[in-house]
């Protein structure tokens, strides 16, 4: 028998740098990429009569998503909830920043809403599904207030603190290992840092400090598979039992510039010698594309320079940054308005930034730091610092010494 789970995470509705307003639906044009996204994957699960859907975490921006973000999220949620169970892992950015609040996902568990499961606290779940039972052990966001106390924790250094709560941690998952039906898959879902995964530029926008979970307390035998999110690059982190964490589903900013977005295509099997296995496939979305464009762009000639450089790049629906290396000399040269002009099929122009060389400022004084340079040696040495050639300079040279001589 086979089970069908959809992993995702890290949606963060509420990203919007790079977009600008939508007239015709009021929202921001970069919303309408992640919801696109998100889109997706309620689309995939339907069309491919998914069993269970489980989201490792971080569904909005910040603490507080306005009442559009949450609309959104939750017209998604309730089309899922229509078809399969809907599994919600509670991430740093759904937590309120002072205790008593309500989480970010906390309306949907207040309602009691039919197929929908959130999860806040270190907990296993049973959850029945078309083709059988799932268990799920969450791992939520873990944060010091959970398990120590505030005087406690004033007494200890930021290791003693974190080594407390990995024992914690520790402590309960197994004991909540040692309540699972072994006739039942099993799969972890975490919103957490483990040991040895490469983080992409979500350090910009990640909220407190991370726990690093190291991988043996994932590599139980009863685990079939471990959803992880919260790190926006997808990667492996553990491949059997494989932990793996499905990445963002929309780019961030530039620092995701080349990682590939999408979700988990995760099929747990029952083995013939007892206990489940999982097996997984990524799939990958159509994403809004972030271009960085390097060019060298001297002399003269340095805007035709920048505009031959963006024919030989698709920028079309693209966020696209320019970056022009060039000197100080060449600078005046670069004309911003036609470079932008040559930008208009882009989605967005985030920047146009001009990396100048300067020269070297020569002191006014000779070869000797003491002593001062004749002002006609100071002009030379500059003209040759640009790339005038000698001609130019000899003239230039008796046009200064003419306007000197006026004064």
């Amino acid at each position: 028998m086979t089970i069908r789970v959809i992993h995702f995470a890290d949606l963060h509705l509420g990203v919007e740098n790079y977009g600008r307003l939508n007239p015709q639906t009021g929202l921001s044009t970069r919303l309408e990429d992640f919801l696109r996204a998100f889109d997706r994957v309620v689309d995939y699960a339907i069309e491919q009569e998914a069993d269970l859907i489980i989201f490792a975490g971080d569904a909005f921006k910040n603490r507080t998503p306005t009442p559009t973000h949450q609309r959104e999220f939750a017209r998604r949620i309730r089309r899922l909830a229509e078809h399969m169970p809907v599994f919600l892992l509670v991430g740093n950015h759904d937590l309120p920043n002072t205790w008593g609040r309500a989480h970010a996902l906390e309306i949907y568990d207040t309602l009691q809403l039919p197929n929908v499961y959130v999860a806040k606290t270190v907990k296993l779940y049973r959850i029945p599904t078309k083709r059988g039972p799932v268990q799920v052990l969450a791992l939520p966001w873990i944060t010091q207030s959970q398990f120590l106390r505030r005087e406690k924790v004033r007494a200890l250094s930021v290791q003693e603190a974190q080594q407390q709560l990995l024992e914690h941690l520790s402590l309960l998952i197994n004991d909540r290992l040692q309540q699972a039906d072994r006739d039942l898959p099993l799969v972890v879902s975490a919103h957490a840092t483990v040991e040895g995964a490469v983080f992409g530029s979500e350090r910009s926008v990640m909220l407190g400090h991370d726990l690093t979970i190291p991988p043996h307390l994932l590599r139980h035998r009863h685990i079939a598979y471990t959803a992880l999110g919260h790190i926006h690059k997808h990667q492996v982190v553990i491949p059997d039992p494989p932990a793996v964490y499905s990445g963002s589903l929309e780019r961030i900013d530039f620092g995701e510039e080349k990682e590939e977005k999408g979700f988990i295509d995760v099929r747990l099997t029952r083995q013939k010698t007892g206990g489940w296995a999982a097996t997984w496939r990524f799939c990958p979305l159509d994403t809004r594309r972030f271009l960085t464009v390097h060019v060298e762009a001297r002399g003269e000639e340095a805007t035709e320079t920048v505009l031959q450089a963006l024919t030989r790049h698709s920028i079309a629906d693209a966020v696209v940054r320019v970056i022009i290396r060039t000197d100080a000399a060449s600078e005046p040269f670069l004309d911003n308005r036609r470079i932008r002009e040559a930008l208009n099929a882009a989605f967005y122009v985030a920047s146009i930034h001009r990396d100048v060389e300067r020269p070297i400022r020569w002191r006014l004084g000779n070869t000797s730091p003491d002593t001062a340079l004749e002002p006609l040696e100071l002009l030379r040495r500059y003209f040759v610092s640009v790339g005038r050639s000698p001609e130019d300079i000899e003239v230039l040279l008796r046009y200064a010494q003419a306007l000197m001589q006026e004064r």
